[in-house]
Formats: C-alpha cells, sequence, structure tokens
C-alpha cells in the first residue's frame, strides 16, 4: 500500500488503479515516460522527474525514451536528427541536475530500434487496429492538430509509433503528462486488439504557463519552451525567475488556472522535505507567514493574502529549488558543452 500511495502521489489520473495493484506485487514492475528531445528543460520537468524518483523508490525498472525520431516528425530542432540526439545528452543530465539517480534509470533512443523489423510489424499492426480519424483525435500528443497530418504524411505515424514504443518496451506503466493521455488510451486500446499487455496510465498535471491568463483548454496554457516570457527555465538565473514571476497571472483571490498557486502546488511543497514555506513581510504588513501544507497556503490566499506576497515567496522557493541545478551545470564540462551546441540560452 506505501508503494501505491508513492505510485499515486499527485497523480490526477491512474488507469486503472486495481490494475496498478495487481502491476505492485510483481518483484520488478516496468514504466516508462517519452520525451522529445528539443530545447531548453523548464520547471514543468521538475513534476516528472519527482515522478520517476517514485517510481524508482517502490521498486520499478524505469526506462525514459529520447524519442529522436519522434521529435523529427514533429519538426522539433529544424528536422536536425543529429542535433536531436545531441539535445538527448543534453537532457540525460538534466534529470541528473534535477537529482534523479540516472545508474538506475535505462535511457534509450528511438534510433537504438528503429532497425528492428519486429518494431515495425508492431506499428504496422497497431495501425491496422485503428482509424484515421482516432489517429488524428490524438495528434495533440504531439502539440499538432490534425490538419497538418493533410501536408505531412508522417505526422499519421507518430501516435501509432508511440503506442508501438510501449508495446516493444513492454512496459507496465506508461506514464507521462495530462498531454499524453490520448496515447495511452490508444495504446489500452490497441492492445485489446491485438492481445498485448495494456500499459497502466498514470498522468502528472502540466504547469501552467505564467502569462496563461486563466485559459481553460490546459494543452494551450500548459507552460512552453517555445513561449520564453511564459516559462521558467531550469537554468534562469535569480534575477530572471524573481522577474517572470513578478509579471505572472495571479489575480487576488483566484485559483483556477494561476501559475503561481500550481508551482507551489506541485513543484514547491513536494520539495519541502518538513521545512514550512515562508512568506515574509514587514511587521507592519502583518509580518511573517509559514505554510506547512499547500492546502493552508490556499486557503490563505483565498482569504486575502496579497498575491505579491505569494509572488516573492514562490520566487525564493523556486531560486533555492534551480540552485543544485545550476551548480550541476557549473561543474560538468560535457554539460555546458552541450549546451553550448545546442545554443540553450542562461538567463
Amino acid at each position: 500500500m506505501d508503494k501505491l500511495k508513492t505510485i499515486t502521489k499527485n497523480a490526477l489520473e491512474v488507469v486503472t488503479e486495481e490494475e496498478l495493484h495487481e502491476v505492485l506485487k510483481k518483484p520488478t514492475p516496468t514504466g516508462y515516460i517519452g520525451f522529445e528531445p528539443s530545447g531548453t528543460v523548464h520547471l514543468g520537468w521538475k513534476i516528472c522527474t519527482n515522478k520517476i524518483k517514485d517510481f524508482l523508490d517502490a521498486g520499478f525498472h524505469f526506462t525514459v525514451l529520447l524519442a529522436d525520431w519522434h521529435a523529427y516528425i514533429n519538426d522539433k530542432l529544424g528536422g536536425d536528427i543529429e542535433k536531436i540526439k545531441l539535445c538527448g545528452s543534453y537532457m540525460q543530465h538534466c534529470f541528473a541536475a534535477m537529482g534523479v539517480d540516472v545508474s538506475k534509470i535505462n535511457f534509450i533512443y528511438a534510433s537504438d530500434y528503429v532497425g528492428d523489423s519486429k518494431y515495425w510489424e508492431t506499428v504496422l499492426r497497431t495501425s491496422k487496429a485503428v482509424s484515421v480519424a482516432r489517429v488524428k483525435r490524438a495528434m495533440d500528443i504531439m502539440g499538432r492538430d490534425s490538419e497538418e497530418a493533410e501536408k505531412d504524411l508522417s505526422k499519421l505515424f507518430y501516435p501509432a509509433m508511440q503506442v508501438s514504443d510501449i508495446f516493444y518496451l513492454d512496459v507496465d506503466v506508461a506514464y507521462g503528462g495530462t498531454d499524453q493521455r490520448h496515447a495511452h488510451m490508444l495504446a489500452r486500446d490497441v492492445a485489446k486488439k491485438l492481445g498485448r499487455k495494456a500499459p497502466v496510465a498514470i498522468h502528472t498535471p502540466l504547469l501552467t504557463g505564467l502569462e496563461a491568463g486563466g485559459r481553460m483548454n490546459p494543452l494551450e496554457a500548459k507552460m512552453s519552451k517555445s513561449k520564453p516570457d511564459s516559462m521558467i527555465s531550469i537554468h534562469d538565473d535569480e534575477e530572471s525567475v524573481k522577474r517572470k514571476i513578478k509579471k505572472a497571472y495571479c489575480p487576488e483571490g483566484h485559483i483556477e488556472g494561476n501559475p503561481i498557486l500550481e508551482m507551489c502546488k506541485f513543484v514547491v511543497f513536494p520539495e519541502l522535505n518538513g521545512d514550512v514555506f515562508l512568506i515574509e513581510r514587514p511587521d507592519k504588513f502583518g509580518g511573517n507567514l509559514s505554510f506547512n501544507t499547500y492546502e493552508d497556503l490556499e486557503k490563505a490566499f483565498v482569504e486575502g493574502l496579497h498575491p505579491l506576497d505569494l509572488k516573492q515567496a514562490t520566487a525564493n522557493a523556486i531560486n533555492r529549488i534551480l540552485s543544485p541545478v545550476h551548480h550541476y551545470f557549473e561543474q560538468h564540462e560535457e554539460a555546458r558543452r552541450l549546451m553550448d551546441d545546442l545554443g540553450v540560452i542562461t538567463r
């Protein structure tokens, strides 16, 4: 039961919890997450890296797929496959910098197995089991709409490839953000038709971009490296973090779609490790406040905690979280060289 709590902590959805309970009975359950190597890593990755640590703590053999050919299909980094592979190496350093024990992770590139005929057999069998309409509905996993497939056939291959990755890697659990839900549900449906193992699907939230403005579509509002002023890079210096957070959308007393509260809930509080979240204020404004739980902080915000006070405390907490990341890249020459080769911007 402790393992179940560990794996489901901060998850928005588990499909299904009963199946996960059975998976956890295995001596060494397996799980995976896929990432396109596509550029600078942002703060939202902390949600994923923390969950990967949970998988390792629960005894999983965990695979991180660096989906280089998928990134090529998705036109990332100008479709330069060699640059995409370099970005995969940079991303491995990012995992280490954010505290993941990379010696326990199985890193694999799509290019490691795209030459295997069994993989392409799986892609074709998957394709036979789904309609074009269903594939198009799943294209939001790559941040695209279905119309883009009209001028680039390869984009229709992407969902079938992602489903086939899951089958080829033979994992018990497919993990990702909520933006990956359609692919995971497609894999579960296809598994029934092909007599394959259906993966348990676990989804964690996406951080909302700092300038979201209350938009309701989480895929449109999510933090993205394509919107530099609306995201916090793991390489941002203290002043950049403070500047971005100060400008962020955070209407007084409003919880829904509030990126500052989301950072507190999904990034800051999971990192406190028994410490308190401290809001420092002059005595004339009520003095300091401390919070042991996110729920207490949210309640205080609804009841009148000023957004500027919340922003200042959040910026301080994020800078403490990013400090070890900065130190890692300062200490690892190869990681810095990869950043230079990729043009990763530090602020």
